[in-house]
């Protein structure tokens, strides 16, 4: 598959590129995947305990994650896919603030899956395909 263009933004996605050989991003003629974004901080890798800002933190991971394969952004996601450690109602709660944030013309399908665990112990982890049109 070396015909597809791959992208990674600074820190997170490029250390995990040399060091487990994947990356953030793919573009595939007018669409954009992207691989599961939690809530690291992407130059620090630190991961907020608070599950509600893990949310918060991988919906700007997405973000950042699309728009370095060259997409708008979120108002281009027409799926969603959130892998969550728990089915707790504020968890899910918040998850659906953010997505009113970030597409507040349209509502992406989505999802849910519980997970036994996640990447250092992460609450949340979102992985999402766009459309560019």
């Amino acid at each position: 598959m070396s015909h597809l263009q791959y992208f990674d933004y600074p820190g997170f996605g490029e250390r995990v590129r040399k060091e487990t050989y994947y990356s953030q991003a793919v573009r595939i003629d007018n669409r954009i995947e992207i691989s599961g974004q939690g809530g690291w901080d992407p130059l620090t890798e630190s991961i907020p305990s608070d599950p509600k800002s893990q949310i918060a933190q991988a919906c700007a991971n997405v973000e950042l994650a699309l728009q370095k394969a060259g997409g708008k952004g979120w108002e281009q996601v027409y799926k969603v896919r959130a892998y969550v450690t728990s089915l707790d109602p504020e968890l899910l709660a918040a998850l659906a603030e953010q997505l009113r944030r970030y597409c507040p013309r349209h509502q992406p399908l989505l999802t849910g899956v519980q997970v036994a665990g996640l990447y250092r112990g992460m609450a949340v982890e979102l992985e999402v395909e766009a459309y560019l049109g």
